[in-house]
C-alpha cells in the first residue's frame, strides 16, 4: 500500500501546508490584537486582480498576486488613517473581485477552473517552483516578525502610546500591512484566497482563549497553525475532499475544542 510520503505531490503539498500553517497565524496575531481580523480578507480579494493580471499578460499569477497584494495593503492602510476601516476594507473587497473577473475573462487561459484553483486553493497541483516562492516567502515574513516583532506589538496594542515612546508608527503599520499581503499570496495556493483569512485568524483566535500573555497566544497559534494545516490536509487526501476547506473546518474545531476548555 502506497503510504502519504511516497507520493512526490503530497510530500510537496505537506511542506508547504507546514510552511503556510506556520507563517499565517504569525503575522494574523497582530491583526487580531489591532481588530482588523478581515484585512486578509481584503487583501485576498485584492490578490485576485493579481491572478487575473497574471492570467492576462500570460506570467506566473503567483508573482503578479504578490505585487498586487502588496499595493492593496498599502493602500488599505492609507485608506484606514482618512477613513473607516470597515469603508476601507469594503472598497478593497469589491473592487478586488471585480478586477479579478474582468482580467480572467479577458485573458486567453482564464478558465473557470484556473480562477477556482487559486480561490479555494490547489496545494496538492503545487509545483517545485511554486513551492520555492512559498518558502522564500515564509521565511521573509518569519524573518520580519522575529526581528520587528516588538515594535509591531507595540504598535497593535496601542498607536498613541508607541508614538509617544518615538516609535515610527506609520512606518511599522506598512510593515504590518505588507507582510500580511505577503501572507496571503503564499497561502493562497494552499487555502485558497476565500478562506487564507481564516488560517491567519482562527489559529490565533483558538490560543487567545487560554493564553496569557501576548508571547504564548504567538508561540500557540504557530503550534496550531501547523497542527491543522497539515493535519487538515491528511483529513483532505484521505476523506477525498477540498484541502482548503478541511484545513479550515479543522482549524475551527480546534477553536471549538478550546472554548470548551476555557470555559472548564
Amino acid at each position: 500500500m502506497t503510504t502519504v510520503l511516497e507520493l512526490e505531490f503530497m510530500r510537496r503539498a505537506l511542506l508547504a501546508a507546514f510552511l503556510v500553517g506556520l507563517t499565517a497565524p504569525a503575522i494574523g496575531t497582530f491583526l487580531v490584537q489591532r481588530r482588523l481580523a478581515l484585512m486578509g480578507d481584503g487583501i485576498g480579494h485584492v490578490a485576485l486582480t493579481g491572478v487575473g493580471l497574471g492570467l492576462f499578460l500570460g506570467t506566473a499569477p503567483l508573482l503578479t498576486a504578490i505585487l498586487v497584494s502588496v499595493a492593496g495593503a498599502v493602500a488599505i492602510e492609507l485608506l484606514r488613517e482618512r477613513a473607516s476601516g470597515d469603508v476601507a476594507l469594503a472598497l478593497l473587497f469589491y473592487g478586488g473581485i471585480a478586477g479579478g473577473v474582468v482580467l480572467t475573462n479577458k485573458s486567453p487561459q482564464g478558465t473557470a477552473f484556473n480562477l477556482v484553483s487559486y480561490l479555494f486553493g490547489s496545494v496538492t497541483t503545487a509545483s517545485g517552483g511554486d513551492l520555492w516562492v512559498i518558502a522564500a516567502l515564509a521565511v521573509l515574513v518569519l524573518g520580519i516578525v522575529a526581528v520587528f516583532g516588538r515594535e509591531m506589538f507595540s504598535v497593535s496594542y496601542d498607536e498613541e502610546v508607541a508614538r509617544v515612546s518615538g516609535l515610527p508608527v506609520r512606518a511599522l503599520n506598512l510593515l504590518v500591512a505588507v507582510t500580511a499581503a505577503l501572507t496571503v499570496a503564499l497561502a493562497m495556493r494552499v487555502v485558497g484566497l476565500l478562506l487564507v483569512s481564516a488560517l491567519m485568524v482562527v489559529p490565533v483566535a483558538a490560543v487567545q482563549q487560554v493564553a496569557r500573555s501576548f508571547r504564548a497566544t504567538l508561540l500557540g497559534s504557530l503550534a496550531v497553525g501547523v497542527a491543522v494545516s497539515v493535519g487538515g490536509l491528511l483529513i483532505a487526501y484521505y476523506a477525498d475532499v477540498a484541502p482548503g476547506a478541511a484545513i479550515v473546518l479543522t482549524a475551527i474545531g480546534v477553536f471549538a475544542l478550546t472554548s470548551l476548555v476555557a470555559r472548564r
